[in-house]
C-alpha cells in the first residue's frame, strides 16, 4: 500500500468523525435555539374565561431567568386576571383605571389588570417554567390578544418579547406572545368557558394539560439530545472503523 493511499484513507476517516460530531451538534442545539416566550394553549373562546400559561424557556447557557414582566393588551382590558401560585416565585398584579367602565355579572367595573410580574425564582439554563393565569372575560370583538413580555436574566440582560408578528410574514426575532381567540365551539379552542363555575372545572383540566405538555416538551428535548449523542457515536464509530481498516490493509500489504 502506498503512502498516498494511506493518507487519503486517514483523511476520509477524519471527515467521517467531523460529520458525525457536526450532525450530533445540530440535533443537540437546534431545539433550544428557536424557543420563545409563548402562551399555552394558543387559543381560547371569545367571550369566555380561560386558564392559560406563559411558557418561559431559558435561552442562555451562562445565566438564569430571574424575572418575568407581562403587560396585557390595553385595547382589550381584562377585569379578571388571577395568577396561580408558582413555587419559589412571588407575583405582583397591577391594575389601571378604565376610561369607560364595563359591566360584568351585573356590576360596573372601572379598573382592569394591566401588568403581572413574577420575581424571586430562577429558571436555570436548559429549563423552562410555566406561569398560569386565569383570565376573562375575553373580548368578543377581537381575533387575538397580544401580550408583551420582558424576560430578565441574572446577568442583567433583558430580552423584550414585544415584536408584532405579521400574517404570512417572517417571524420577528423576539415575537410577542399571542392568544388566538376563536368562536365558541370552534375546533382548537382551549380552556374557554362562559361562567365561573365551569371555569373552575376548566382550570383543573387546563392544569392537567399544562402538566402533560411540560412532560411532553421535556421528552422532546431529551429525544433531541439522545439523537445528537447517537450522531456523535456514529461518527466516532465510523472514524474508528476507517482507521482500523487502514491499519489492517497496511499490515496485509506488509
Amino acid at each position: 500500500m502506498t503512502s498516498s493511499t494511506s493518507s487519503r484513507r486517514l483523511r476520509a476517516a477524519r471527515a467521517s468523525l467531523v460529520a458525525g460530531v457536526t450532525a450530533g451538534g445540530v440535533l443537540l442545539f437546534a431545539g433550544p435555539a428557536f424557543a420563545h416566550v409563548s402562551v399555552q394553549p394558543g387559543t381560547a373562546e371569545k367571550g369566555g374565561y380561560s386558564t392559560i400559561a406563559l411558557k418561559v424557556p431559558n435561552e442562555k447557557d451562562n445565566a438564569s431567568t430571574v424575572k418575568l414582566e407581562l403587560t396585557l393588551d390595553p385595547k382589550h382590558p381584562l377585569v379578571s386576571v388571577m395568577p396561580q401560585a408558582v413555587p419559589g416565585w412571588d407575583v405582583k398584579v397591577e391594575k389601571t383605571k378604565l376610561d369607560k367602565p364595563v359591566q360584568m355579572h351585573g356590576k360596573s367595573i372601572d379598573e382592569a389588570v394591566s401588568k403581572v410580574t413574577w420575581t424571586g425564582g430562577k429558571i436555570e439554563p436548559g429549563q423552562f417554567q410555566q406561569f398560569p393565569l386565569s383570565v376573562g372575560q375575553l373580548p368578543t370583538d377581537a381575533d387575538e390578544l397580544v401580550f408583551k413580555a420582558l424576560q430578565t436574566y441574572s446577568d442583567d440582560d433583558v430580552v423584550r418579547w414585544i415584536d408584532p408578528s405579521k400574517p404570512g410574514g417572517e417571524e420577528p426575532e423576539h415575537p410577542a406572545p399571542v392568544l388566538k381567540l376563536v368562536a365558541k365551539g370552534a375546533a382548537g379552542a382551549g380552556g374557554g368557558h362562559h361562567d365561573d363555575a365551569k371555569g373552575d372545572k376548566d382550570a383543573k383540566s387546563d392544569k392537567v394539560t399544562a402538566t402533560a405538555e411540560k412532560k411532553s416538551d421535556g421528552g422532546s428535548d431529551n429525544t433531541a439530545r439522545a439523537l445528537g449523542i447517537a450522531g456523535i457515536v456514529v461518527g466516532v464509530v465510523g472514524a474508528a472503523f476507517g482507521v482500523l481498516a487502514g491499519r489492517r490493509r497496511r499490515d496485509t500489504a506488509a
